[in-house]
């Protein structure tokens, strides 16, 4: 039998072969090879915030190239990247070329006698340079624009300082237009707006060596800087790699530019180092116009037109949409035949589709420009919009329109003397002197008027007070302006602020004052941005005991120290500029006529209290703490409904004087504020601060669901330092925590403590805290008023997890609990099953001497209602239960019987 009979046999015996005609042979052979072609869809995204986004678009409008360079973009032309990103790619060049200085600028002739009257320069912005050359044959043979000859003034040469260029490649390079072919901004636009879509193969490496043999077109050879601009998809059917680093070589800087999905290995292969600043995407233009004048200003090519202007780095990322292959089963196919009519089948694996994304960090550097909104100067709700590097409008709301900056209409409505305190000496500066002047000028002028209860006066000062303008001397604004526009920088050696501020309670009002009930309000205006070279703490709490309001007005140098004058950080204005302080008007006129406001009287508030009872504060000083709480009380509406009150000390201990829902009036409240003990030892916040979190500030302990919840911690300072971390997990749960520290240095751990700086209050001495109530009400109220989450603090009992749902809110209970908070045992009596909500219903278990069980003490009560299966309980199976125990009753016996 020979070889192809035996082949035969056994392929008649052998089930896998199948005969089938050639032609559905071809066929499944075609779609099996097809079938593993893996298409891709990529797409590359810069995420940026919008407020950094407004930043970079303003700052690439900022930016001018001015230095002599050539610049050559090199535009990709060919059917993958499609007429429509090749004309994004024109737009992206027509945006980098309004900010190049296409100019020629007149140069002196050595070989003229004559020198030039002045230097030439245009003026005008980019875009508006206008003139008219004439066409000559340029590089290559193709058309070139060259100046008239004999245009240029006589004694001087013309010289570009940036020359622009374009090639466009496809399956061949083709010149658009030389380097040297034009000679204003405004031609170039012109000529890149005309270009027309070449198409063709994406033949990268053929344009490159082009570069390399022809060099840049029109251009200055190497004796000004080569920058080279490639704008592709990085899909070159050809190698780049050598060529790019050829150029490279060259001192050629190259910027590789995506359009559409680009390839970016490619693009990173073809950009000089460092990549990252390199690498650059035109679907982004601003953004990449950006990056590419960034990395510029580096060599001094481009400059930034405002100082503020500064390169960082931004996090950014590149998303890669991807369609990628995955094994999706086996189907049976035809993997071919060993003879002319039959092909050998077998199981072969089939694949699917899927979309991923691929995500690669990056860091972007970018320009980035403090903008005029950055200090957001438009008040009362209003809204900034920029109109450029340092000019804005406000959209301001209904009420304020009409008012610069949406300010409110300034006008002293209150009876006030005020006595601005302003340094003199050579510490302050003559500049400082004078924007404090032009200050208290501004401010006579917005908020005086003729019938204005407010009286002002000025006084100088530095190793000695002298009063300039005494209080109430001018009743007229422009008489009072006046005066001042006299005032001299004095310029003394010394800077006595403390000694200012005591001279200032003891003689700085004179007769103004009034006495009794008839003297109104007076205030002390300190402005100063020196340093005191005295102590201030005694003299301000002088001034302060002789009911003086006192207010500072500086520079971030001296807030520490105006805060301790002023007794508060709520009464210090600090600016940055001069501008920034003129917008401190109207906050003081707002600080000069507050007046102490009742608390929150209609707003649900937990509040509660820590005090510091440990040594280190001594009893005298528990004393001032208790006075201090009083007297927040007595402004709460103490009641189950509106406001609740607790109370924890710690020293050796904590104790929970009294908790959330124990006194349900403000009456009782004070009394037992009153009757807190002074415990001594040494204390640990942090362990307070836990206690709180586990055993006063709950749902089982009086604290209410969406009732906003407030933690005071009044310390001096000590036993803080692992207090930080519990502070956050209630600022996590939604407490807010409020630090007043009190003593002469502000700790850095209270600082920690305290976290954001609004969070703490600083108090030089305990007899000062009844000044700091205001700013304490004002706090807290301002915290009643914030969204609540109602599952923060978990409102749910025994580990339940809590869910918002539909404004509300819904526990989930585990371990057989139920109950709206999990509250109860879930018990499930013999032949009786609970109705649940969504209508499942549980199995019934069998009750085991359920009467003889007590059931838990957070069970007692609040029992869900309970049905007989398949109808009403009836007189022969009822339900009984009590405060401590729950009996199924099936018969006449006191107990249940086993199941």
């Amino acid at each position: 039998m020979g070889p192809q009979h035996r082949s035969a046999e056994r392929r008649g015996a052998d089930p896998s072969y199948i005969n089938m005609p050639s032609f559905l042979l071809l066929e499944a052979i075609c779609i099996f090879l097809f079938a593993g072609v893996p298409p891709s869809l990529p797409l590359q995204e810069v995420h940026v915030s919008k407020e950094t986004t407004g930043k970079i678009a303003v700052a690439s409008r900022m930016m001018w190239c001015s230095a002599a360079v050539d610049i050559l973009f090199l535009i990709d032309g060919s059917h993958s990247i499609g007429k429509g990103s090749f004309e994004r790619s024109k737009h992206f060049a027509i945006t980098v070329c309004d900010a190049l200085d296409i100019n020629p600028s007149r140069m002196p002739n050595s070989s003229s006698s004559e020198l030039p009257v002045r230097k030439v320069r245009s003026t005008v912005l980019p875009g508006s340079r206008c003139s008219q050359p004439s066409v000559a044959k340029g590089f290559d043979g193709l058309p070139s624009a060259k100046p008239v000859k004999g245009s240029a003034v006589k004694g001087f040469t013309e010289q570009e300082k940036v020359r622009v260029g374009a090639v466009q490649f496809s399956s061949t390079p083709r010149l658009e237009f030389p380097l040297d072919a034009f000679s204003t901004q405004q031609e170039v636009k012109a000529k890149i707006k005309r270009m027309v879509f070449k198409g063709g193969r994406t033949e990268t490496d053929l344009a490159l060596k082009y570069l390399l043999r022809k060099g840049f077109p029109g251009g200055r050879n190497t004796s000004v800087p080569q920058v080279l601009i490639i704008l592709t998809d990085g899909r070159s059917q050809g190698h780049v790699a050598l060529p790019a680093k050829q150029l490279k070589q060259r001192r050629v800087t190259v910027f590789a530019v995506g359009v559409r999905f680009p390839r970016w290995e490619e693009l990173h292969t073809l950009a000089s180092e460092p990549r990252e600043q390199h690498v650059l995407l035109a679907e982004q233009v601003e953004d990449a116009a950006n990056g590419l004048f960034s990395t510029l200003s580096g060599s001094d090519i481009c400059t930034i037109a405002s100082p503020d202007c500064k390169v960082q780095p931004h996090p950014c990322e590149r998303k890669t949409l991807e369609i990628v292959r995955e094994l999706a089963g086996h189907a049976p196919c035809w993997r071919g035949s060993r003879g002319t009519d039959a092909v050998l089948a077998a199981l072969c694996p089939f694949s699917s589709w899927k979309r991923v994304f691929l995500t690669h960090p990056a860091s972007c550097y970018r320009t980035t420009c403090s903008g005029p909104c950055d200090s957001q100067p438009c008040q009362n709700g209003g809204t900034c919009i920029p109109e450029g590097p340092d000019r804005y409008h406000c959209l301001c709301l209904p009420a304020f329109r009409g008012e610069a900056d949406c300010a409110a209409k300034l006008r002293l409505e209150c009876r006030v003397d005020v006595l601005f305190l302003l340094a003199g000496s050579a510490a302050a500066t003559p500049e400082g002197f004078l924007r404090a002047k032009a200050f208290v000028q501004r401010f006579a002028r917005a908020a005086l008027s003729e019938d204005s209860q407010a009286r002002v006066g000025v006084a100088l000062y530095g190793a000695e007070l002298a009063v300039a303008v005494p209080v109430g001397e001018y009743p007229d604004v422009p008489g009072l302006v006046r005066s001042l526009d006299d005032l001299p920088f004095g310029g003394a050696a010394a800077t006595l602020t403390g000694r200012a501020l005591r001279q200032a309670a003891e003689r700085g009002f004179g007769s103004a004052a009034g006495t009794g009930l008839d003297r109104p309000r007076r205030a002390v205006v300190l402005m100063t941005e020196a340093r005191s070279q005295d102590e201030v703490a005694g003299p301000a709490r002088f001034a302060r005991s002789r009911e003086l309001l006192l207010l500072g007005v500086g520079s971030e140098a001296v807030r520490a120290e105006l805060e301790e004058i002023a007794g508060s950080p709520e009464r210090v204005l600090i600016y940055a500029e001069a501008q920034d302080l003129f917008r401190q008007i109207p906050r003081l006129q707002g600080k000069l006529c507050s007046r102490p406001r009742p608390g929150c009287q209609a707003q649900s508030l937990d509040l509660v209290f820590m005090l510091d009872a440990s040594v280190s504060v001594g009893l005298r000083n528990f004393a001032q703490m208790q006075s201090f709480v009083r007297g927040c009380a007595l402004q709460f509406d103490v009641n189950p409904d509106v406001t609740q009150i607790g109370l924890v000390a710690y020293g050796g201990q904590v104790q929970t004087v009294f908790g959330l829902d124990t006194h349900l009036t403000r009456a009782a409240a004070l009394r037992a504020v009153s009757q807190a003990p002074y415990l001594g030892g040494v204390g640990s916040a942090g362990t307070a601060l836990l206690h709180i979190y586990d055993k006063v500030m709950t749902v089982q302990r009086g604290a209410r669901p969406g009732v906003p919840k407030a933690v005071v911690v009044v310390t001096g300072g000590r036993g803080v330092e692992d207090a930080a971390v519990p502070a956050q997990k209630l600022r996590d749960n939604g407490v807010s925590v409020l630090v007043v520290g009190v003593g002469p240095i502000l700790r850095e751990a209270l600082r920690r403590l305290a976290g954001p700086r609004d969070s703490l209050i600083h108090v030089a001495a305990y007899e000062d805290l009844r000044h700091h109530q205001d700013a304490l009400i004002e706090w807290i109220c301002r915290e009643a008023r914030q969204p609540v989450n109602l599952c923060k603090p978990s409102p749910c009992m025994n580990e339940g997890t809590c869910i918002l749902h539909n404004g509300s809110y819904r526990c989930e209970c585990r371990d057989g609990r139920e109950g709206p908070h999990c509250e109860n045992l879930h018990v499930f009596p013999r032949g009786l099953e609970r109705r649940h909500p969504q209508g499942t219903q549980p199995q019934p278990r069998a009750c085991r001497r359920a009467a003889a069980a007590p059931l838990p003490a957070d069970t007692q009560e609040a029992w869900a209602p309970w049905a007989l299966k398949g109808g009403l309980p009836s007189a022969e199976h009822s339900v009984s239960w009590g405060p401590l125990r729950v009996c199924l009753q099936p018969c006449p016996e006191p107990s249940c019987p086993l199941s």
